[in-house]
């Protein structure tokens, strides 16, 4: 199920800048709320489920997130988790739409990007067709082999094209870059959004913790190779280049590159449309209907403001940014770690936890200190200052190249030969 975060081995732009201290910080947090995310279902089935004799152990109840949060801590927290996982997947969704037009450009730039935008999100569309995430299954490997493919193309193809002329690595000379590269980071590692409902697709979610971990450190070894090659090879560029793909040659491999790209991206914009699919469905009463095609068209004003949003904002990179920043600081982050502390706030919810605290940390002290970091550290950073640099950012993106923009960051048309001047000469 990696495939619902793996597009950040292409969003190479600014990545690096924010490296060292940072990523250490964000890569601990990814695995610590993943945890957080893990045991909270399990301790709503406690809570919930419960056979005649009493007996409520090793059960598992597989809600959404929203669900969860209600189960634990009332309807306001469900309102709340539901309005920034919603949010952050209507966004996350806008980006692999963009996306998708960013990459085939790259490809066949005899069409703009806002037309290949048209072209895409008719094809994301044809999500409405897919009943829920037990469909993806197979599309989930497909995607993880498609993703490979693109980092470890990305890394050989930037160490062997070498270091780019006068290339320089200035790392973050403003506060701006360096919040911009901190917030890609936090989108870019931010992918278990869904993994509450992934968990829900999945035939046995007790094995969901570890399957997750190790899905995690793989996506390591796929975004910081890739994204520390292509820093190498090209450096303060990518400032300019929120598309990886734009610096490299054009060659088979970087097409193949591409295409896969582009059929994972569909696979991760039907992952991210799935749960707006269901909330929207329940709203109107239609989530138990039988009909695929009746659904598909209860769902199509899921899909309709999505494919709007990409056209009016097409900015790759930039908007990954401001999501990072506003939603997944809340939605990955805050909300899971929040709700943890006060889920087990009393004594006697300690001692009936369905998970207690890990080996490393014996006593519940230590686990509310952590999570109190990760909520402070994150609203600060993230939300706070790297909301300020990624909206500063996205600002200068519309008055750039504003709404709407035909071809974002798309390569300048080469202007005519001067045609020579004619007319009659003079004899003196």
């Amino acid at each position: 199920m990696i495939t619902a975060g793996g597009t950040g081995a292409v969003d190479t732009a600014v990545f690096v800048l924010a490296a060292g201290d940072v990523i250490r910080n964000i890569a601990t947090n990814i695995l610590w709320t993943n945890g957080i995310l893990d045991c909270l279902p399990h301790q709503c089935s406690l809570r919930r489920v419960s056979s005649p004799n009493g007996e409520t152990r090793g059960q598992i109840i597989q809600k959404p997130r929203y669900s969860v949060l209600d189960g634990l801590l009332g309807p306001y927290w469900k309102a709340v988790g539901l309005a920034f996982n919603c949010t952050f997947l209507l966004f996350g969704s806008v980006i692999q739409l963009i996306a998708c037009a960013s990459n085939i450009y790259y490809i066949n730039d005899r069409l703009d990007k806002r037309t290949w935008t048209y072209i895409f999100g008719a094809c994301c569309a044809t999500t409405v067709f897919i009943p829920s995430f037990h469909n993806y299954r197979i599309w989930s490997f497909l995607g993880l082999a498609m993703t490979t493919y693109t980092a470890w193309y990305l890394t050989i193809a930037a160490f062997l094209h070498g270091q780019a002329e006068g290339v320089t690595h200035s790392g973050p000379t403003k506060l701006v870059l360096y919040f911009t590269g901190a917030t890609n980071i936090l989108y870019t590692f931010g992918g278990h959004a869904v993994t509450v409902e992934i968990m829900h697709a999945m035939w046995k979610p007790r094995k969901f913790k570890s399957i997750y971990l190790m899905a995690t450190l793989y996506v390591f070894t796929l975004t910081l190779p890739s994204a520390s090659a292509v820093y190498w090879a090209f450096g303060d560029r990518l400032l300019n280049h929120s598309n990886a793909f734009s610096l490299l040659p054009k060659t088979r491999f970087r097409d193949a590159a591409v295409i896969l790209m582009l059929i994972h991206q569909f696979i991760t914009f039907g992952f991210a449309c799935t749960p707006l699919y269901f909330v929207w469905e329940k709203a109107i009463g239609m989530h138990h209907t039988k009909s695929i095609c009746l659904r598909a068209i209860v769902r199509l004003p899921v899909v309709v403001p999505i494919w709007f949003l990409a056209i009016i904002f097409p900015f790759f990179g930039p908007i990954n940014s401001a999501v990072g920043a506003l939603l997944v600081s809340f939605t990955v982050y805050i909300i899971p770690a929040l709700a943890h502390m006060l889920t087990y706030r009393t004594a006697s919810a300690r001692r009936n936890a369905a998970e207690k605290p890990p080996f490393f940390l014996p006593s519940w002290s230590g686990v509310y200190v952590i999570n109190a970091f990760v909520v402070v550290w994150v609203l600060v950073l993230g939300f706070g200052f790297g909301g300020w640099a990624s909206m500063t950012n996205f600002i200068r993106q519309i008055d750039t190249f504003g709404l709407f923009a035909k071809c974002y960051q798309c390569k300048s048309p080469i202007p005519p030969p001067p045609t020579p001047a004619t007319g009659n000469h003079h004899r003196r």
